[in-house]
């Protein structure tokens, strides 16, 4: 019998994981660093925040402790500290992936230099005015590292662009935003692209709302940025346009989303994936 174990199971991105397993019957239980029942009876333990020196102690011992034969992390702040040393459970890329889409700028090098396309970037601590004035206005702000759409700033005017370190200034897309789900190397490839239909801060933000669609040049663009990256499980992929419509990647996160519920294949390829995997270790 499988038994999944789901961090950040009270996130958006957890807490989506879950329902979706539940709804398929699988045995699973969730940890959060501040865990709330849930109303379908999956089990939600307490954990050490990611950023706790005992953490990867902490989980280790969750996951013997519950028999979990499939560890999914969903929380950003964690993904380095698993990769460094993961439990032979973690679905997880390898650590010079994670410690790549950790870091947004490390992110866009490496996509640049492989030929993808991502927005004009610069380091707003090292920037001078002849830097920035390419990005043109709106200049888009967003912390180095960070989950998500957290710290994401437009700022219209010059004289309001932060210029603290570990901040990045980018041009601004300003065309539909796209969030793709994808999955690599474990033994069938999918990418599902969602448009971004509301977007919480207006233009920027995380997705309220999403709708699959099918837009061959974003999925691409997708493809092409996780086999750069090394992509080896999940990945969830900000991608938005030009206004002369080149998609750009803004982000990857490497990890299921919250948007993971709208591309179902995705979950059921990884438990396929993970029922044969057992069934040839037991051979």
């Amino acid at each position: 019998m499988i038994r999944v174990l789901v961090t950040g199971a009270c996130g958006p991105a957890g807490r989506s994981l879950l329902d979706q397993l539940s709804a398929r019957g699988v045995t699973a239980v969730g940890c959060d660093m501040m865990p709330e029942p849930r109303a379908d009876g999956i089990e939600v333990l307490g954990v050490l925040p990611a950023r706790d020196p005992g953490y990867l102690q902490d989980l280790d011992q969750l996951v013997l402790a519950q028999n979990a034969t499939l560890l999914i992390p969903t929380v950003q702040e964690e993904l380095p500290i698993v990769a460094e040393d993961p439990p032979f459970q973690a679905l997880i890329s390898s650590e010079e992936t994670i410690r790549i889409c950790d870091d947004k700028w490390l992110t866009g090098q490496h996509l640049a230099a492989a030929g993808v396309p991502v927005p004009a970037t610069v380091r707003a601590e090292s920037a001078l005015p002849a830097d920035i004035a390419p990005l043109g206005l709106p200049v888009l702000s967003k912390p180095r590292v960070s989950r998500g759409g957290r710290g994401v700033e437009l700022h219209d005017q010059l004289n309001t662009i932060p210029k603290e370190q570990g901040v990045l200034l980018s041009e601004f897309a300003p065309g539909t935003e796209y969030c793709v789900q994808m999955l690599r190397g474990l033994g069938q490839d999918l990418c599902v692209v969602l448009e971004k239909t509301a977007l919480r801060e207006g233009r920027v933000g995380n997705a309220d709302a999403v709708r699959r669609v099918e837009v061959p040049d974003v999925a691409e663009v997708a493809t092409a940025a996780c086999e750069a990256l090394g992509i080896r499980g999940p990945a969830d992929l900000d991608i938005r346009r030009r206004d002369d419509g080149t998609p750009l990647v803004i982000e990857v996160n490497a990890r299921f989303g919250a948007q993971s519920a709208h591309a179902p294949e995705i979950i059921d390829a990884v438990l396929a994936w993970h029922v044969a995997r057992r069934a040839a270790a037991e051979v």
